[in-house]
């Protein structure tokens, strides 16, 4: 069921971006032009080392018949070959396989190498032994199978430097200028390098006596350049065990030792990373700032990845304090979304145990008909501050609801997870949110005894009998009640929260999942989350009504005359032979009305203080698995599959950083 909903989702997001992109129409079907499709996989300004037409090679192999426009059908297999982890492999086998015989001839790989090459780059000798090695020589017979074409194209980029280097060596001294050796290098690995290794190429001259650059040299930089990804793996490896978080060429070599059991980098290869690395500092002591000069920070490491790993100066932020800070950061806007939610809902909730609490005929006149009628008599005799009466320990008990509930459900279903996708048994869900329910009560329960009391007193204030008690404060409350009868009705709070809970964590994951596709490759939007919380509280809050309805009345002070209770057997007895099975499911409309919207503002109070207010050096949070998952936009979305573009271009562009650019005339 999870493939399946992996692949829905994925087809899902393809469709949105197809539909936002695609400006032609046939018929009822929409197709994609070449500057549509363009606008859809290309990147703005984020790599203008590589240049826009250079994505007309995707361009080419993703309109398949060649007719011009491209299909929803064809951008979905496009999309696909760019899922493959071999994708640059794959799509550079593609542009030279022109025919689509899945076979790559001297002939064709000669065709499509010589015109996607810029006029001004070196030429490539294609009679070179090399090549014959691999693709035989022009009369042969022997094409390349598309692994044996992978193995090429790997290989082709060093053949390449060799030749340039020979190119611009006329006196075969084995040594080139500065400045021959930058075009070089800028030919094969621009679209890898950092703006300041580029500046800085030429300075490779200096990193042993004299003034022009070896093949050794040249060889030691590309090779640092290919392996750079072990390079960084090292140099982090290396600073992390280093107490002042600075390393020397030893330490590098000692962990690139450590690392690897037959890699190993060569003393040249290890001079050049430090030059480049340390070129304003000669102490030879160098630290995370230093090396991430190295590389350009806008490439990824994986094309599965949405947001780029972290630059070497990313410091890894942990610690006591820190933890601490980010632990009270999320407590406290949780807190304040938690009380603009209940504040937002809380005239529902008044009504609601107002029309609980409302007793049979048998004690007297009823006060009100239904909800409506309740809330136009407690605004027509409380005045608008009725409908407010009790807010104060509700806003106090918000916070610690909140966290103990979210804490313990995300404790409890980490605990039951398993497998490297933390798949978890509904039952065990069930269990985990039971859990959190019971935990809560602990706190909630003094806490709402109190409110139900205040919203109650508004309402015995205005009834002209003698048996109206005087307003009391929730401090005269407390006092009175003490700590015994705090807790009072407590059982009938398990028993309304445990199955609310359990009722209501389960149905949230499984909405979001099972109805709006939530999975790795889809990201509910803000409206889902909302949507998907509203929802899970209906059923959760209607079905556990009757073991509100009992909490309300054990935990009201009957005034004289109104039947009395003794536990919650007791009550619903009485209950029942008084009321009749409707009086259980009292309140139960306006328990509905509250818990969704309130869910819904509460998410949305935190998804907005999250941005406006990030954690200092932090960027805008993540908000907790349990209340509400990450939210991509549609440009998240769009900065995948440009991503994903990009690095699929990646074998192309290591044989010329200009590669599929046309030659200026």
């Amino acid at each position: 069921m999870s493939v399946d909903n992996s692949i829905h989702s994925r087809l899902e997001q393809y469709r949105r971006t197809f539909q936002q992109h695609a400006s032609a129409e046939k018929g009822e079907e929409k197709f994609m032009t070449k500057e549509d499709f363009l606008s859809a996989i290309a990147p703005g300004e984020d790599f203008q080392k590589i240049q826009r037409e250079q994505y007309e090679l995707l361009y080419k192999l993703a309109d398949r018949n060649s007719t011009g426009s491209i299909s929803f059908d064809d951008f979905v297999i496009f999309q696909d070959l760019l899922s493959k982890p071999d994708a640059e492999y794959e799509v550079a086998f593609r542009v030279f396989d022109v025919n689509g015989t899945g076979k790559v001839t001297f002939d064709g790989f000669k065709s499509v190498l010589s015109s996607n090459m810029p006029g001004d780059a070196v030429p490539f000798d294609f009679e070179c032994d090399w090549l014959k090695l691999y693709i035989g020589s022009k009369e042969g017979n022997h094409e390349l199978s598309y692994p044996e074409f992978s193995q090429l194209i790997k290989g082709l980029q060093g053949e390449r430097l060799r030749q340039e280097f020979k190119h611009y060596d006329k006196e075969q001294s084995g040594y080139i200028q500065p400045e021959d050796f930058k075009k070089i290098i800028l030919d094969v690995a621009k679209h890898k390098l950092s703006d300041d290794v580029i500046d800085h190429l030429p300075t490779l001259c200096n990193l042993y006596s004299g003034n022009k650059i070896s093949f050794s040299s040249v060889v030691a930089f590309h090779n640092v350049i290919r392996n750079i990804d072990m390079v960084e793996s090292v140099i982090r490896k290396a600073i992390e065990n280093n107490q002042d978080k600075k390393i020397t060429k030893s330490d590098f070599l000692k962990h690139a030792h450590e690392a690897s059991r037959y890699t190993a980098f060569t003393p040249m290869e290890v001079d050049v990373i430090f030059h480049f690395a340390g070129v304003d500092d000669d102490s030879g002591v160098l630290g995370f700032d230093d090396f991430a000069r190295i590389l350009d920070p806008r490439w990824t490491t994986s094309v599965k990845t949405v947001d780029p790993p972290l630059p070497l100066t990313e410091k890894k932020k942990g610690g006591f304090l820190y933890q601490l800070a980010e632990g009270a950061y999320s407590f406290t806007l949780g807190s304040i979304a938690g009380a603009v939610g209940a504040t937002a809902v809380y005239p529902i909730d008044l009504v609601k145990t107002r029309m609980q609490n409302q007793r049979s005929k048998v004690v007297g006149e009823l006060l009100y008909k239904n909800s409506l009628d309740c809330f136009k008599k407690v605004l027509k005799n409380e005045g608008f501050a009725g409908l407010y009466r009790g807010l104060g320990p509700q806003l106090v008990g918000v916070a610690p609801e909140k966290a103990i509930k979210l804490t313990v459900n995300d404790f409890v279903r980490n605990k039951f997870s398993s497998g490297q996708n933390g798949e978890i048994k509904f039952w065990q869900e069930m269990i985990g949110g039971g859990a959190a329910g019971a935990s809560q009560v602990v706190f909630t329960n003094p806490l709402e005894i109190v409110k139900i009391r205040l919203q109650i007193q508004g309402e015995q204030a205005k009834n002209l009998t003698a048996d109206a008690a005087p307003r009391r404060s929730a401090i005269w409350i407390v006092k009175h009640l003490g700590i015994v009868g705090l807790y009072k009705g407590v059982a009938a709070c398990l028993l309304r929260d445990v199955p609310f809970s359990a009722i209501y964590f389960p149905a949230y994951a499984h909405l979001k999942k099972d109805l709006f596709k939530e999975g790795p490759e889809h990201k509910l939007a803000i409206s889902e989350l909302l949507m998907a919380g509203a929802i899970a509280g209906m059923p959760a809050a209607y079905f556990t009504t009757p073991a509100d309805v009992i909490k309300t009345r054990l935990q009201v002070e009957a005034r004289k005359g109104q039947t009395t209770y003794n536990g919650i057997a007791d009550a619903a007895k009485k209950i029942f032979a008084e009321e009749g099975f409707k009086a259980f499911f009292k309140g139960g409309p306006a328990r509905i009305l509250r818990s969704s919207p309130q869910f819904g503002v509460t998410l949305t109070v935190y998804e907005l203080l999250h941005q406006l207010v990030p954690l200092p050096g932090h960027g805008p949070a993540p908000t907790t698995t349990a209340a509400v998952a990450s939210q991509p936009t549609q440009q998240t979305i769009e900065n995948r599959a440009i991503l994903r573009s990009t690095n699929a271009l990646k074998m192309l562009l290591d044989l010329d950083y200009r590669f599929g650019v046309c030659p200026k005339k």
